[in-house]
């Protein structure tokens, strides 16, 4: 009898010891190893002066310092935040490698980030989207990057480009909501189950690149009969630029009711030689926007001057495609054909 009962104790118990072994639910878990990208012209260096162009002037880049990278889940047909993080880089992890991903061409190469960002995912469906924004400044933001839990939060999430952001817009990259492959959007990821997913993370400009080139009328840049009349190009300022708060990831998407007549931020040439009087070139970076105004066109507002005077001042419609992933690089050409009037402007034509 008391075998009996040892016996169908220990039944018992060997039972409760199996039924609390076996989990309730599979646990998936898997690992986000984000390499951070920034795709690179050929013959790029950071920190350093490139020539342009003859006559020109430099170029100069600076590799980010700071990241803000946000991670999406999908459950049905929502979206929320399945992990973020602001991150301050280490400068020295920058490494040139060549590029070999998504349509790859010759020369291309990338600055990766050899300090992967990780994040470990747990849940029964570990796919997301990854976005991300870097930069060589701290940003401000229109909202902390921990108070974003929506998809449409984070599309119209903001940062702050005036002050000294407008001295490094060049040194701003993110991805593009609207940037595809394959039909879905090119940050994508699956974690199986105790896997390592790496994904190459990779960052474009959200500043556009305004090109500006000027050409005195050969005729009128020697007059020997009265040197003073010849015509030089002495002062050239791209005034008012966007200096608000822009998009993180819909770069083509900043909107204006009109052209911004309130802002600070410009861009001065004043050439000083012979040689710059008559022809060259400048350019710098901005944030590209459009206006209710004029939809499709960026607005260019320069104001222009010959020999110390006849401040002329314009706007010269650009046309940029709002449907694009890319910020674009934009070209004007000044034809100075005469002396400028501030009236008409009739002495200038541009090609664009």
């Amino acid at each position: 009898m008391m075998w009996s009962y040892k016996k169908a104790l220990y039944i018992i118990l060997g039972l409760f010891l199996l039924v609390s072994c076996q989990p309730n639910e599979p646990v998936r878990q898997g690992t986000l190893q984000i390499n951070l990208c920034l795709p690179m012209p050929e013959n790029f260096s950071p920190s350093t002066n490139r020539i342009i162009g003859d006559p020109g002037m430099t170029e100069n880049f600076e590799l980010p310092k700071y990241a803000y990278i946000v991670v999406m889940k999908q459950e049905g047909e929502v979206w929320s935040v399945w992990r973020n993080a602001e991150i301050v880089l280490n400068e020295s992890a920058w490494k040139k490698t060549n590029y070999y991903g998504f349509n790859p061409t010759r020369a291309d190469s990338i600055y990766r980030y050899t300090e992967p960002v990780q994040f470990l995912l747990e849940g029964e469906t570990p796919q997301g989207r990854v976005y991300a924004i870097c930069s060589r400044k701290k940003l401000t933001f229109s909202s902390p990057i921990g108070s974003i839990d929506t998809m449409e939060k984070l599309l119209n999430w903001q940062f702050n480009t005036a002050d000294s952001i407008q001295e490094s817009l060049q040194d701003i990259y993110s991805t593009p909501y609207n940037f595809e492959r394959g039909g879905d959007y090119y940050c994508v990821f699956d974690c199986s189950t105790g896997h390592i997913y790496r994904l190459d993370l990779i960052l474009y400009h959200v500043a556009a690149k305004v090109d500006l080139k000027w050409r005195v009328a050969e005729n009128k840049r020697i007059n020997k009969e009265d040197p003073s009349a010849a015509i030089r190009l002495t002062y050239m300022d791209a005034c008012h630029l966007f200096d608000g708060m822009a998009y993180c990831f819909k770069p083509m998407e900043n909107v204006l009711a009109d052209k911004s007549t309130s802002s600070t931020a410009r861009h001065i040439v004043t050439p000083s030689n012979e040689g710059l009087w008559w022809e060259g070139r400048s350019y710098f970076y901005t944030i590209p926007y459009t206006t209710t105004y004029k939809p499709g066109y960026y607005p260019l507002q320069m104001q222009m001057a010959t020999n110390g005077s006849g401040y002329h001042y314009r706007t010269i419609y650009l046309q940029v495609d709002t449907s694009s992933p890319f910020v674009p690089w934009l070209r004007a050409t000044f034809n100075l054909n005469d002396a400028l009037d501030p009236g008409t402007g009739d002495e200038i034509t541009v090609d664009n």
